[in-house]
């Protein structure tokens, strides 16, 4: 069994699949799910893992070149708008109609427990050389 990093066996399996530019959208346990992209639902009971956990596990585990969020964030959910914002210096923001589009073309999916509106960014694997 391993000791560190990501335990969770779906979870760890689809981020060792992933390669440069594939999409990783995280999202609340409300962001309607496209068919088609892998998905791996953590939610446990509302808040659950937290947007928060899950976000700094992926980015411990994952190399990113680029960030998409919903600009509904900023109204809706300041605490996870100054998260992003903490965590991407160049967070993209589009339209929340636009992210769940782009969703559609994300490799995987990662659902957290999250009850909060717009806690949803679109990741952008890059490389790590």
């Amino acid at each position: 069994m391993k000791r560190a990093g990501i335990l969770n066996r779906h979870l760890s399996g689809a981020l060792a699949e992933l390669g440069h530019g594939h999409g990783v959208l995280v999202c609340d346990a409300g962001m309607p799910i496209p068919s088609g992209p892998r998905v791996v639902d953590l939610a446990f009971r509302a808040g659950v893992p937290s947007f928060a956990e899950v976000l700094d596990g992926l980015l411990d585990e994952l190399v990113i070149e680029g960030a998409t969020a919903a600009h509904e964030v900023r109204g809706a959910n300041p605490e996870a708008a100054a998260l992003l914002q903490a965590r991407f210096s160049e967070l993209e923001l589009v339209s929340h109609e636009q992210l769940k589009a782009l969703s559609a073309d994300a490799r995987l999916i990662v659902r957290t427990g999250e009850a909060r509106p717009y806690a949803n960014v679109l990741l952008r694997c890059g490389v790590f050389f």
